[in-house]
């Protein structure tokens, strides 16, 4: 099913000294890259689970919460939306089909996502080439300390849970449309495959399962299970900028 690696390069997870790596940021490992290759000045980017401060994670911590509010009103408003259809569906045909009108235009424009952890660094983005991938790197990794939570970014329904090699312990969450977002290289999975999840939902926790160098989440976006995009153009189009 996985045919990108993913995340950044690790054998049996072993943590690499941040003074042999050159350079900064998180990296998928491609097939055969080694330790050795560092020393030998292979100048990967490395994603690792640093600190932040704390003003930059009261900020974040805000802004995911101030979206998860958004997003939690707006799914209640569909509800409500969808319970009034209801109601009306013994009605005559005209009538339902007004109320229809009515309620497609109360739907809001745009359905809100909520960033998937806070207190991050971004350190590798959708698309950036190395010779540690095995391919170009298709998600976006946000470095954070191990044990960070990780949240829902929409309403969906988990459908898979479990380790899948390079990419360490993996869920996937399928949203209304198909679309499937993935959450890689995670320390404990909190979910199970057939529960639904909210906005902000916690999913799972960061860490360092997996082809990986430090810890972080590896995120993907796939539209109706098919090739990834950019998960940072996918966010932004639901009111999120990492």
């Amino acid at each position: 099913m996985v045919l990108a690696a993913s995340g950044a390069m690790a054998a049996g997870n072993e943590a690499t000294d941040p003074a042999t790596v050159p350079g900064a940021g998180a990296v998928q490992a491609s097939q055969g890259f080694s330790a050795s290759d560092l020393r030998r000045g292979a100048d990967p980017r490395t994603s690792r689970g640093g600190d932040v401060d704390r003003e930059t994670l009261a900020e974040q911590t805000e802004v995911q919460a101030e979206q998860r509010t958004r997003a939690l009103a707006a799914l209640d408003e569909k509800s409500e939306q969808r319970a009034a259809k209801l109601k009306t569906a013994a009605a005559k045909q005209a009538a339902k089909l007004r109320a229809e009108a009515t309620k497609q235009a109360e739907v809001p424009a745009t359905n809100q996502w909520v960033l998937p952890v806070a207190g991050y660094q971004l350190t590798a983005r959708y698309g950036e080439s190395s010779s540690v991938w095995s391919t170009v790197h298709t998600g976006l990794d946000f470095a954070a300390p191990e044990g960070t939570p990780l949240v829902a970014v929409a309403q969906g329904t988990v459908t898979e849970v479990g380790y899948e090699g390079s990419y360490g312990n993996r869920t996937i969450i399928t949203l209304e449309d198909g679309t499937e977002v993935w959450y890689c290289h995670q320390a404990a999975m909190s979910v199970a495959v057939g529960q639904s999840v909210e906005p902000g939902d916690t999913v799972g926790s960061v860490g360092a399962t997996g082809n990986v160098t430090g810890a972080h989440l590896h995120l993907e976006v796939r539209p109706g299970g098919g090739d990834p995009v950019d998960p940072y153009a996918a966010l932004q189009e639901h009111n999120v900028t990492p």
